[in-house]
């Protein structure tokens, strides 16, 4: 399949894309070595119970019977048959999951995944979800987009920020995180890795988020790259905030620019420049912090672990039961087990992560723990200590023809041995994520820092991933 976006190495030139990306969708299928592929975008992760068995129902009538998570929070339906199309988009669309054909590919929203759900929740952020999907699908615009292009809705716990987003939103602590429903409050807006923000107010942050991304499209066309995503635009047209904020501006949105977004901001920052709306009184103004205040000095609220499998206490006594999928890999009968617990138990629904995982909001309390264990009988993962949390890999033979072996069958065989990294030592970096990869595409590999174990020629090398390294520097270790 094709390789999944990654962050441009440090130092590396902006590719040239002389062609429309082939990234798969719903409606465009991927010619993979065991079959077709459809790649279903499900915005924020959001699934009801109908949707979820709408996508079990096409797994088993045209596919191989599992489901695959992505990285995205994403379905992927593999070994589906020639001439499917027809019946998988009806199927589809019958449960609500095609809204718009033109922009099926771009509905690519990831937003925190136990937003509303935690004894301490920031805010709900899934309102900016909805907002945001369907100002989407209404924009002409946005069908140029590139199916790789990612907007991130983060609910100010930092669980998803930093996973790549082209555009992110953050809530902000003293704000939306006290209106449950993620409306008022505010926002912090930024542009691929530009370390400055624009901060908007809470109900702008959906149509905020939409006119970055056209701003985007602006610059991709003015540099004559092609670029697909933020990272890739080259230094002389390069997008930041100071940019996005004057196509906020013409569409009516107020933003504060923030130099340090990528912080909490503290009364140690500076001043920031705001950038109204267009009013009789036009001009930009200059405000400061309140003197008075520094939120970094306030104790974070302990929010619950969004990645890690278990349960989860909600404010409202009821619970959340967290799960991992093995290797991102679902049979239709464990999908169709969490669809069950979802409508029998929990609030009908379903939330994917991207760590590959499930979570279903709104069981009673005294329910939870026997649900949970009924889940992990029937192989998914419910626990941390599980030796296959953190563990990942992309596809590898023989669903993919350009991997150069069965990487997950090599990794089930580590994992039985006890050393899910080749050469029996522990992982280079203890807590972070190692992803076996079949070649140097790496496809679906994390975020941020982890341990790459690629398959060579010459049997498995073992490297260390860092965001802010040259490819130069990175640690390797051949195995």
């Amino acid at each position: 399949m094709p390789p999944s976006p990654s962050i441009r190495p440090l130092g590396s030139a902006p590719p040239l894309r002389d062609r429309g990306d082939a990234c798969p969708g719903a409606l465009r299928l991927h010619a993979a070595a065991d079959g077709l592929l459809a790649r279903v975008r499900v915005p924020a992760g959001d699934l009801t119970v109908r949707q979820a068995t709408a996508l079990a129902d096409a797994a088993e009538q045209l596919g191989d019977g599992f489901l695959s998570l992505t990285s995205r929070g994403n379905v992927e339906l593999r070994g589906l048959t020639d001439g499917c199309d027809g019946r998988l988009a009806g199927l589809l669309g019958d449960a609500g999951l095609l809204p718009s054909a033109r922009h099926e590919r771009i509905r690519n929203i990831l937003a925190s995944p136990l937003a509303g759900l935690d004894r301490h929740t920031p805010a709900d952020v899934r309102w900016w979800a909805r907002r945001l999907d369907a100002l989407l699908c209404a924009s002409e615009a946005a069908t140029a987009l590139s199916g790789r292009f990612l907007f991130v809705l983060d609910d100010g716990r930092g669980d998803v920020a930093a996973l790549g987003g082209d555009v992110s939103l953050v809530a902000e602590r003293d704000g939306a995180g006290e209106r449950p429903d993620g409306d008022g409050g505010t926002a912090l807006l930024r542009v691929g890795d530009d370390p400055a923000a624009l901060r908007i107010a809470g109900p702008d942050a959906p149509r905020a988020a939409l006119a970055a991304a056209e701003a985007f499209l602006t610059a991709a066309e003015a540099s004559g790259t092609g670029a697909w995503r933020v990272r890739e635009l080259p230094q002389e047209h390069a997008l930041t905030a100071r940019d996005v904020a004057g196509a906020l501006r013409a569409a009516g949105i107020t933003a504060t620019h923030v130099p340090d977004g990528a912080r909490p901001f503290t009364a140690t920052t500076g001043a920031t420049t705001a950038y109204a709306a267009p009013s009789p009184a036009a001009g930009p103004t200059t405000t400061y912090p309140n003197p008075d205040s520094n939120p970094a000095a306030e104790p974070a609220p302990p929010y619950a672990d969004s990645s890690a499998p278990g349960i989860v206490e909600g404010a409202d006594g009821r619970h959340t039961l967290s799960v991992l999928a093995p290797l991102g890999r679902l049979s239709t009968a464990q999908w169709r087990l969490l669809t069950t617990t979802a409508a029998r138990h929990g609030s009908g629904e379903l939330r994917l992560t991207p760590w590959r995982g499930v979570v279903l909001p709104g069981l009673p309390a005294a329910a939870a723990a026997g649900r949970l264990a009924a889940l992990s009988a029937a192989g998914l993962i419910t626990d941390p200590s599980s030796p296959w949390h953190r563990l990942g890999a992309c596809t590898g033979r023989p669903g993919c023809a350009k991997s150069r072996t069965d990487v997950r069958a090599d990794l089930a065989q580590a994992v039985a041995a006890g050393a899910p990294v080749p050469g029996g030592s522990p992982a280079p970096v203890p807590g972070a994520p190692v992803y076996w990869s079949g070649c140097e595409r790496r496809c679906g590999h994390p975020h941020g820092t982890w341990v790459d174990v690629l398959a060579t020629t010459d049997g498995y090398q073992v490297s260390v991933v860092r965001p802010d390294a040259s490819p130069a520097t990175q640690e390797t270790r051949p195995q």
